[in-house]
């Protein structure tokens, strides 16, 4: 039997297309291999035609390592590892903006394995954009100055209280999550652990503020680094088809949800890879 996987790259610097792989089926260890490989070098893979069950994503995901239960999310019916992200208009997101998921643990997670369930006519692409990319791209200076430095992170940024009052027992959820997150602190460039490749990590959905620093300053940095992570060179956009499924290194990764189709509504499955500590 062939397991040989194809990647077809979708840009010079994230992204590639997936093929020759059925994911209802357990993963031979060469062909996860092959995927993991893959994925340390594209940093996103897409696979067309994935008519996964959540019990068949959880399988998968759980081959990157442990799995992540999201405190604010709801989860797929019977399998609480499977967060269930059902936007309308009456529930947009909560991260509709540039972000690395859960970068607000010491842990952030490692993998994310997204799958549509229910997509609009037309909208609701995602975009990731490439950490590595965008610190290659800065000048030696810039970089000797990030190099140093250590950012804060917190979940407040983008699950703002506000969104969490429809009823009582939804803002206790929030209260505790919030209580159970206090800000953590990450280094502004991380080393991938396994490909030792540095990239960027600071993100619009989370980081409030770099240590060290005054506040202007601290401001002042953070808006030209999300602005210059979101360049289209360093970018791939995917335009969702129903049973797609999208894998991504969530270290090196940032991604932004075009919420562009309401009143349509969009379901997607997501497990969440729990990661190391950044360095």
């Amino acid at each position: 039997m062939n397991e040989r996987l194809t990647f077809t790259p979708l840009g010079p610097n994230i992204g590639a297309q997936v093929s020759a792989l059925d994911l209802s089926r357990p993963l031979s260890d060469t062909q996860f291999e092959q995927l993991y490989h893959g994925l340390l070098r594209y940093q996103v893979l897409f696979l067309r035609d994935q008519p996964v069950t959540p019990e068949q994503q959880r399988a998968l995901a759980i081959r990157f390592g442990d799995l992540h239960i999201h405190p604010l999310y709801p989860h797929a019916e019977g399998v609480k590892e499977i967060i269930e992200l059902d936007t309308h208009q009456d529930n947009p997101p909560d991260n509709d903006n540039w972000h690395t998921d859960v970068t607000f643990i010491q842990t952030p997670p490692a993998v994310a394995v997204l799958a549509s369930k229910l997509l609009p006519e037309s909208g609701g692409d995602t975009l990731w954009s490439s950490g590595i990319a965008a610190y290659e791209a800065l000048s030696g200076p810039v970089k000797q100055l990030l190099s140093g430095l250590q950012a804060e992170h917190d979940v407040r940024k983008s699950f703002q209280e506000y969104k969490y009052r429809k009823t009582e027992e939804e803002h206790q959820r929030w209260q505790q999550a919030v209580a159970q997150h206090p800000p953590v602190q990450h280094p502004v460039i991380r080393t991938h652990p396994v490909s030792e490749r540095k990239a960027l990590f600071v993100n619009e959905g989370f980081t409030t503020r770099l240590l060290g620093v005054s506040d202007k300053e601290s401001e002042a940095l953070l808006n030209f680094l999300f602005a210059h992570v979101t360049r289209p060179e360093f970018q791939v956009r995917w335009r969702w088809q129903p049973n797609d499924v999208a894998i991504w290194d969530n270290r090196v990764t940032q991604h932004y949800a075009n919420a562009d189709y309401y009143p349509a509504r969009r379901v997607m499955h997501r497990a969440t890879v729990l990661g190391d500590k950044p360095f």
